[in-house]
Parts: C-alpha cells; sequence; structure tokens
C-alpha cells in the first residue's frame, strides 16, 4: 500500500449490466481529512485551509494535498454518478467528482466559489505535471450540483446536471496514464484560509453513458 493511502473497503464485480456496484466498503483515501462522516447514502467532507489539486500552469506553483476518496477499478466502460451539496463561501472552496492516478496525472470537475456573484463550474485535467482548466461562470446562489463521470478504455467524458436527469458535458478528454487500473471517485478542498462542509448523494455505478461516436471512422 502507498504511503498516504487509508483503507475503508472494497469494490464488488456484478455480472453483467454496469459489473460494478457502488460500495463505501471499497473506498480510500488520498491524504484523509480531519473531519468527515461516511455511510451508505451519504459522504460528508469538512475541509481543511489551504488544501488544493493543481499542477504548474500559468500558477508556476504545485498544489498536492486535497483529501481525495476513491474505488479502484479496471473496468474499461462504466459511468459514475454523485450529488454534491456544499456551502462554500469563500474563494476557490471546490469539491466534486476526481480521477486521482497520482500527482502529476488526474482530472477533476466541480464548482469553484468566486464571489458573492459567480462561481466556476468547471474541470481540470493534468497529465504529465501540467494543469488545464476549463471554466463557465455560474450564479453563486447555485449551491448543489449533480456529475458523472464516464470512461471508454482511456478516453474520458465529466457531466453536470442540476437535476440528476439532464445532464450537459462539461469535458471529454485523453488520460496518457489512464489506459489500465484507475482510482475515481469524489475530492473537497479550500485552497485559501477557509473551510465548509461538503456532502456527496446518490452515488451509483452503472454500464457506460457516454454513447460511442457514430460518426467519422477511426483512422
Amino acid at each position: 500500500m502507498e504511503s498516504g493511502y487509508y483503507i475503508i473497503k472494497p469494490i464488488r464485480k456484478v455480472r453483467g449490466g454496469s459489473r460494478m456496484k457502488f460500495d463505501i466498503n471499497k473506498l480510500k483515501w488520498t491524504r484523509k481529512p480531519a473531519d468527515y462522516t461516511v455511510s451508505n447514502d451519504k459522504i460528508e467532507i469538512t475541509t481543511n485551509p489551504h488544501t488544493d489539486l493543481w499542477q504548474r500552469t500559468y500558477y508556476h506553483f504545485r498544489n498536492d494535498n486535497a483529501p481525495v476518496l476513491q474505488m479502484e477499478t479496471d473496468e474499461k466502460f462504466f459511468s459514475f454518478t454523485v450529488k454534491t451539496e456544499f456551502e462554500s463561501k469563500y474563494r476557490f472552496d471546490q469539491c466534486g467528482i476526481v480521477m486521482y492516478l497520482d500527482s502529476e496525472n488526474w482530472l477533476k470537475g466541480s464548482i469553484e466559489y468566486e464571489n458573492e456573484k459567480f462561481q466556476h463550474l468547471g474541470s481540470v485535467v493534468t497529465n504529465n505535471g501540467y494543469s488545464d482548466w476549463a471554466t463557465t461562470e455560474i450564479d453563486a446562489s447555485v449551491k448543489s450540483m449533480w456529475y458523472r463521470f464516464s470512461r471508454r478504455e482511456d478516453d474520458y467524458c465529466i457531466e453536470c446536471s442540476e437535476n440528476g436527469v439532464t445532464f450537459r458535458q462539461m469535458r471529454v478528454c485523453h488520460m496518457r496514464n489512464g489506459s489500465g487500473t484507475i482510482w475515481f471517485g469524489i475530492y473537497a478542498c479550500s485552497p485559501e484560509e477557509s473551510s465548509f462542509k461538503a456532502t456527496f448523494t446518490n452515488m451509483e455505478i452503472t454500464e457506460c453513458k457516454w454513447p460511442a461516436h457514430n460518426g467519422q471512422q477511426p483512422d
């Protein structure tokens, strides 16, 4: 076991259908937070100040201390859905969905609080130690969001939804180290001098909801 990982338990394969089932007994922490609760239907994380995930690009710093709670799989086609609710009220407070492979290879989708007027709904993809951020501004009054993370071999899709029914694409990306066994799950952090509670519910693993491309054929 790598240093910094804390076992909570394992993921159970299901024959046919989605092949996997969300099981809190198979979640593992990378950097366990000081205050959290984990139950079958709800996970709560209270963030610590000065926690973040970012690598090099533009800001020229490397932050790698956010708490991440994930499960392991080698399944090549699936979707993971989660509802987030958050009490963020300070700049850069954030929580959402994540695939954290190591400090220099990961992706995340979340809402980052900016000010009393707006916040950033966006995604960060980090390959080989460089992060890039794609974002759009949404109203600061939004305090809940659903996310869906989908895998098709070594390509990935992040979607969001305000009602858990209609999902909108946020990001399609390729992960250079994402072709084999991966870790995926949830995270929350507060990069500046703040703390807030993030609540995660409605966690579900299904067959891949990201359909195969049906247009131009591969080269």
